[in-house]
């Protein structure tokens, strides 16, 4: 399984609070989130460009429109090793990415 948290955590710049409380980790860059997951990861919310959204939500079953966010631009991901090998991290890093994209070019770690 991916080890999802080792992900978030080792991009530059990422941090991980509990504002939820305990038991939901949230990284963010730059003060913006960019992962949403469990302390024992069972999915993780990740921000993607709307016209990925749709694409992952239609062509993944363990993709689906972002639980307790905003369904344009949110995926939830189910980590239930149906995904193929690397998509997961690769969809963690597109969501750090579309991140660090958007922060001032003084606060990009």
């Amino acid at each position: 399984m991916t080890d999802v948290h080792a992900i978030c955590a080792g991009f530059p710049g990422a941090t991980r609070s509990y504002p939820f409380g305990e038991g939901t980790a949230v990284y963010k860059v730059g003060g913006k989130v960019f992962a949403l997951t469990q302390d024992i990861p069972t999915s993780i919310n990740l921000k993607a460009e709307p016209v990925d959204v749709t694409g992952l939500v239609d062509t993944y079953d363990a993709v689906e429109r972002g639980y307790h966010m905003n369904k344009k631009r949110w995926v939830t991901v189910q980590l239930d090793g149906s995904l193929p090998a690397g998509l997961v991290a690769e969809l963690i890093e597109d969501s750090y990415d579309l991140i660090v994209d958007k922060l001032p070019a003084r606060d990009r770690p």
